[in-house]
């Protein structure tokens, strides 16, 4: 269920963007970049175009560990779950919070600083028995004016090591100078989501707290309770109660 709130938040957040009509797409340059990265990678790359919701994969020889034919694939979705269900599901929930926190720190820079960033993360394959590890990259190529992400690439190539870790090891990382942002300074951003007050909600729900309880606690009516319970459901764009908790701590909004 987690998995799926987190994704339905990733992809509300992306697609549901303000795009300019007059907007001028240069779509096939970057087509043409990609497919020759991968002929000299032989990696396996996503191509995402945000305001027509679809993607371009190419694949090289590692396409094979996807079960992706060799040479590049149209899908209609922005999103490619067909990669991602080759994936841990714990791991590709931690991805889809990395890059909420990469978008929403992104659109604190200014325009021309956006290409300098790209996430990095290491993924587990869904294979428990016959674990092997993926390097995984992200990083927007082409911003609107007003901020509006147009096209995402996601890089996927096999990782050299092998080491067994917690998590997926998730940065953002200034790829002009090499420095690592410290998730400080970019879970506020996240944070901005949500108001001070439904937060200090969401922490009381996610200690077992009721909707009488909280109010009391805060000096607030059930009903105002109530209905900042029901607004942090639609922000996160999840289900119910449940589901705004694993979401919220995924990214970090909360610690239990």
């Amino acid at each position: 269920m987690a998995n799926i709130s987190i994704e339905d938040q990733l992809t509300s957040t992306l697609l549901k963007q303000t795009f300019l009509d007059d907007e001028i797409l240069d779509i096939e340059d970057y087509k043409k970049m990609t497919a020759a990265y991968v002929s000299v990678e032989q990696c396996v790359a996503v191509l995402s175009d945000f305001q027509a919701d679809c993607s371009y994969i190419y694949a090289g020889n590692f396409g094979k560990f996807f079960g992706l034919p060799l040479g590049d694939l149209f899908i209609d979705s922005a999103f490619e779950d067909c990669i991602f269900d080759k994936l841990n599901s714990d791991d590709v929930i931690e991805r889809h919070a990395l890059e909420l926190h990469f978008f929403q720190y992104l659109k604190s820079l200014p325009e021309e600083e956006y290409r300098n960033y790209s996430t990095f993360s290491r993924l587990r394959s869904s294979d428990e028995k016959n674990v092997r590890y993926i390097n995984h990259r992200t990083m927007y190529l082409k911003i609107s004016p007003n901020g509006s992400v147009l096209f995402a690439l996601c890089l996927y190539a096999p990782s050299i090591n092998s080491e067994f870790r917690n998590g997926i090891e998730g940065k953002i990382v200034n790829i002009r100078t090499g420095d690592t942002i410290t998730s400080d300074k970019y879970k506020p951003y996240a944070e901005s989501l949500l108001s001070k007050r439904e937060l200090e909600i969401l922490a009381h729900l996610a200690k077992g707290s009721n909707s009488d309880q909280i109010g009391s606690l805060l000096n607030i009516s059930v009903y105002t309770v109530r209905r900042h319970r029901q607004n942090i459901i639609q922000i996160l764009q999840v289900a119910n109660t449940t589901e705004a908790l694993k979401t919220a701590f995924v990214m970090g909004l909360i610690n239990v």
